[in-house]
């Protein structure tokens, strides 16, 4: 009998073998059909532990991954900061409509974090998952890297802007996201997650050169990741072509780290192999490309492509467009699941 999802995702993060190649989504899955199939919708499954529960477990249930997360959008941290956010309804993720300070404002870093904006229903909804498809999937929490959400409370031009003129101006906004993410992640660790997944998605050299990286994001990644301390093991996502910095994302300790096709996945396993790196790659089907707009028969063939070219588990590139045709969901498990090791 062949591993369970869990099980497999477990062994990976952890340097053992597995049965066979481990599929997840690293950022957010969910569909217009995986809200119909569940019965669980947005916007409503952003802040009702019950129901974001419930929509997130059809990713096991329905779409037969390997893990599943909460929540879904990159906002949670930015709105308890004071960041406005505009709703995205039922067809759209949250986004930030206003930053929540100005550029040399002091970051006041709130009281009860934890227990702030829509950070209760998410570790509600972990506690549920862990009950209900908890014994054979992988738990994931996630959160937003702390490069990310200065960029989402004083806003991504300013902070652009003053990475290269002030870059000394950034620190307080840095510090203070990343003393919340350790609390974040230390209640998403209570709460009962298997594994946390970092969100750092303003780190992408497609913003930000690879010295603005080595000095700004990845120390700050460092640090959280340090405080976790392998309590639980840590997937970090960061969008774009990464090449020039993967030895540097992996320098931060997170047990896989979650890429895009862009990257070129042969060069960095062996840039990898040289430094003796044993970090795992995750990746790497173009959401939009093979997953909204090809055929069955094209995620199958991505799927197969991205483990001839190392990765260690299947995931789609980024986050899922809502709009993805189910069947090509359940491609992509079916495809990896009758792949041979």
């Amino acid at each position: 009998m062949g591993m369970t999802g869990k099980e497999r995702l477990t062994a990976l993060l952890s340097g053992k073998d597995v049965d066979r190649i481990p599929v997840l989504s690293v950022c957010q899955y969910v569909t217009y059909g995986l809200m119909e199939k569940t019965g669980a919708y947005w916007p409503e499954a952003h802040y009702d532990g019950e129901k974001m529960a419930r929509l997130s477990a059809g990713g096991a249930e329905i779409l037969h991954l390997d893990a599943v997360r909460v929540p879904y959008c990159q906002t949670v941290e930015a709105e308890i900061y004071g960041s406005a956010i505009k709703d995205g309804g039922r067809t759209h993720l949250p986004s930030i409509a206003k930053p929540a300070f100005s550029l040399g404002e002091e970051p006041r870093i709130p009281e009860n974090f934890t227990a702030k904006g829509r950070i209760p229903a998410v570790l509600d909804a972990i506690r549920r998952l862990k009950q209900t498809v908890g014994a054979e999937t992988l738990v994931m929490g996630s959160l937003v890297g702390p490069f990310s959400v200065a960029a989402n409370i004083i806003g991504v031009s300013a902070l652009l802007k003053a990475s290269l003129r002030k870059p000394e101006q950034l620190v307080p906004y840095f510090e203070a996201a990343e003393k919340t993410a350790e609390q974040y992640a230390q209640a998403i660790i209570d709460a009962g997650a298997d594994a946390i997944v970092i969100e750092d998605m303003m780190a992408s050299l497609d913003m930000i050169s690879p010295k603005t990286y080595q000095a700004m994001a990845a120390p700050y990644e460092k640090q959280l990741i340090d405080f976790i301390g392998g309590r639980v093991p840590v997937i970090i996502h960061i969008c774009g072509k990464l090449d020039q910095v993967m030895k540097d994302v992996a320098a931060t300790g997170a047990a896989a780290i979650s890429v895009e096709s862009a990257v070129d996945i042969p060069a960095a396993k062996e840039e990898f192999r040289q430094a003796g790196i044993t970090t795992p790659i995750l990746g790497a089907v173009h959401p939009i490309d093979v997953l909204l707009e090809g055929s069955r028969e094209d995620v199958r063939e991505a799927v197969q492509q991205s483990v001839a070219a190392g990765v260690d588990a299947i995931s789609p590139d980024c986050a899922i467009a809502p709009d993805t045709p189910l069947e090509n969901l359940l491609e992509l498990t079916k495809a990896a699941a009758e792949l041979d090791l």
